[in-house]
């Protein structure tokens, strides 16, 4: 068997057979030549004159110990509808210095470990993943993964410090990002909402989100007809912190001094602690405190009865009921932190009702944000929103490379 017909079966290059192999002591090289005679220019057109040709190599899977390379004479084609372009190659993405088989195999390695490891592992720099990996996903990324868009959530994520933020954008139906956008300000969401038809954007109908103002106003005014839902998450967070705030000023009160400052410490974060959740210890603290001041017991009975606006199943209806009345009787507590509590819920009464009605919380997305922070910290940083605004594509984008030897 000659060498050029064991190295066409070994590589089984598309759309090109070996016509010569040059192996020296640490490289392998493997000349090429095309199969058809028309050329394809970029653009989906065959012609079959070119204007002219060089030579160039490829990087490929490595053979053994030994890099492989491709090389093959690329032509120019003079097409009557674009010009002079490059021709389109099989095994090479545009503009590549690598074959598809060897960037498929990088792509996959960097969805489950860091570019240094990838960049050791396959011989090659580590800036070239970083291009190589921009590259694939500007190809694997499926633009019509906005066509369908119903349900989705909106959060920042800050990857650099001080103060560098993402705007990303997931999709409550599949689970995986369907934008990312510079920045958290109203501006960051808008662009996203400006870069789809008007078709598309009256698809969606529900839009999950903290209680961030811009993102509140974008969606608004760009998807006036989409269900704005607040994140439960932070509804409590509210709570939480009017209840701080009671605890606070009770903290000088004439109940303190029956109780050590390790207890004080240990029934702060008893009164956080959701009712089924406290051990026999956190319940006895939390009923002396409540015994001794009833402001901070009467505070934390409000607590957990809007706890019960998310804990408990509502029948239809029952949801807007529960809260008026809890909003009802938090005005008349006199106690200003859940006064002024109850006000802010009375104003985004319909964003909190529509996360219980609609089922729909910030989950997912704060469950992206994590991947996104390890996906951060494994790279050690990122020096550009681009190059982890790639990384979050390919690792939650909903992409699949596959490795050479799958079919």
């Amino acid at each position: 068997m000659r060498v050029s017909t064991a190295f066409n079966r070994l590589l089984q290059i598309p759309g090109a057979s070996v016509s010569d192999v040059v192996i020296t002591s640490h490289d392998v090289e493997v000349t090429l030549r095309p199969r058809a005679r028309l050329l394809r220019c970029p653009c989906g057109m065959l012609c079959s004159a070119f204007y002219d040709r060089r030579e160039r190599r490829w990087r490929h899977l490595d053979l053994g110990t030994h890099r492989l390379w491709l090389v093959y004479a690329i032509r120019r084609v003079d097409c009557p509808e674009c010009g002079v372009r490059t021709e389109e190659l099989p095994w090479a993405r545009p503009g590549a210095r690598h074959t598809r088989d060897f960037e498929d195999m990088v792509l996959w390695l960097a969805q489950r470990t860091d570019r240094t490891t990838v960049a050791t592992l396959m011989r090659c720099g580590w800036e070239t993943v970083t291009a190589i990996i921009n590259r694939g996903v500007a190809e694997l990324l499926d633009t019509r993964r906005l066509d369908t868009l119903y349900r989705i959530g909106v959060d920042e994520v800050c990857y650099r410090h001080p103060h560098r933020y993402l705007t990303i954008i997931g999709d409550h139906d599949t689970g995986t990002v369907v934008d990312v956008e510079p920045g958290r300000s109203e501006a960051s969401l808008a662009n996203f909402y400006q870069s789809q038809s008007d078709s598309e954007l009256s698809q969606i109908q529900a839009v999950s989100m903290d209680v961030a103002a811009a993102y509140r106003k974008a969606t608004r005014t760009h998807v006036p007809q989409a269900t704005i839902c607040f994140d439960p998450f932070h509804i409590m967070q509210w709570v939480n912190r009017a209840l701080d705030a009671v605890y606070s000023e009770g903290a000088t009160g004439p109940g303190r001094a029956a109780m050590s400052p390790a207890q004080w410490r240990s029934t702060r974060w008893a009164l956080r602690t959701g009712e089924n959740k406290l051990t026999d210890d956190k319940r006895a603290l939390v009923n002396q405190i409540a015994r001794r001041n009833r402001r901070i017991g009467r505070a934390w009975t409000l607590k957990e009865q809007l706890r019960d606006l998310y804990r408990i199943e509502h029948p239809p209806g029952g949801a807007r009921q529960h809260l008026r009345h809890w909003i009802t009787a938090a005005k008349r507590s006199r106690i200003n932190a859940f006064v002024n509590l109850a006000k802010r819920l009375h104003v985004y009464f319909d964003e909190v009702i529509n996360a219980i009605e609609l089922g729909i919380s910030n989950a997912l997305i704060e469950g992206i944000n994590a991947k996104i922070r390890l996906i951060n910290a494994r790279g050690y940083g990122h020096h550009s929103a681009q190059t982890l605004t790639s990384m979050i594509y390919l690792c939650l984008g909903g992409l699949h490379p596959k490795l050479p030897t799958q079919t």
